[in-house]
């Protein structure tokens, strides 16, 4: 794993997800196959597995850089402005 410079500016605690699933899936009637939690803010988002990639289109929307998953069991996290794992 490699640190980046975001991490630094990441909120301690992190931020509280803003909902248990992604909520553009859930609007559009689709099923995310993965899901990712927003470090900046705490929108969910599914990953780029899914049919709407929601997690890459909150970072491009945002630039908010840090993500980490957001399924039972794992605590990795992702760096979009850096794309490395972190």
């Amino acid at each position: 794993m490699s640190e980046c410079s975001h991490v630094a500016e990441m909120p301690r605690p992190e931020p509280v997800p803003l909902s248990a699933t992604c909520p553009e899936c859930l609007a559009n009637g689709t099923n995310p196959v993965q899901l990712r939690l927003c470090l900046s803010c705490g929108h969910v988002g599914c990953c780029d597995s899914s049919v709407g990639r929601h997690a890459t289109g909150h970072y491009s929307a945002t630039g908010h850089p840090l993500m980490r998953s957001f399924e039972p069991g794992e605590a990795w996290r992702w760096c979009y402005a850096d794309l490395t794992i972190v």
